[in-house]
C-alpha cells in the first residue's frame, strides 16, 4: 500500500539533474507534486513529463513539480535537454525514497510505479495517486483536483 494521505510525508534528499541536492523540507510553505515515473526515455514518461512542461496544468507561485525515477543524474540531464523538460528531475537509483513512499513497482521490483504524491504547505501527504497500468499515463485531472482543493 502507498503512503497514507493524511501521513507526514518524509523527508528526503536528492540528486537532480544538475547534481545539485534537492530536500523535500526545503520547499515548505508550497504545495510539492512528487511525480514517480519508472524510466526516462521511455514512451509514456517522456508524454507526461513533456506534458507537464509544456502546458500550464500544474503552473502556480505556490506549486513544485519534480519528477522522480531511478535514472542516473546524466540520464536525467540528457533527458531533459533533449527533450526540453522544464522541471528537475530527481535520482534515486537505490529506490530508498521510493520506498520509504511504499511506490516500489511490486511486478517489476527494480522500477516505481508511476505515482503522484502532493505534500501540502505543512509537509503532509494531501494525496496519493498510483497508476495501475504502467503503461497508461496517469489521470492528470485527479491530480489538478486535489491541487485545486490546497489552493481554496
Amino acid at each position: 500500500m502507498p503512503i497514507d494521505v493524511g501521513t507526514e510525508a518524509p523527508d528526503f534528499t536528492l540528486k537532480t539533474q544538475d547534481e545539485k541536492e534537492w530536500k523535500l523540507s526545503d520547499h515548505r510553505g508550497k504545495n510539492v507534486i512528487l511525480m514517480w515515473y519508472p524510466l526516462d526515455w521511455s514512451p509514456t514518461c517522456e508524454t507526461e513529463n513533456c506534458k507537464i512542461s509544456n502546458e500550464p496544468i500544474f503552473d502556480g507561485p505556490d506549486t513544485i513539480v519534480v519528477g522522480i525515477s531511478r535514472d542516473s543524474t546524466w540520464s536525467h540531464k540528457a533527458w531533459k535537454v533533449a527533450r526540453g523538460i522544464r522541471h528537475d528531475l530527481l535520482a534515486d537509483p537505490m529506490l530508498d525514497v521510493t520506498r520509504s513512499f511504499d511506490l516500489v513497482h511490486s511486478a517489476v521490483p527494480f522500477i516505481s510505479h508511476r505515482a503522484t504524491v502532493i505534500v501540502d504547505k505543512k509537509g503532509q501527504v494531501a494525496f496519493c495517486q498510483v497508476q495501475e497500468k504502467t503503461p497508461e499515463e496517469r489521470d492528470f485531472s485527479e491530480i489538478q483536483e486535489a491541487l485545486a482543493k490546497l489552493r481554496a
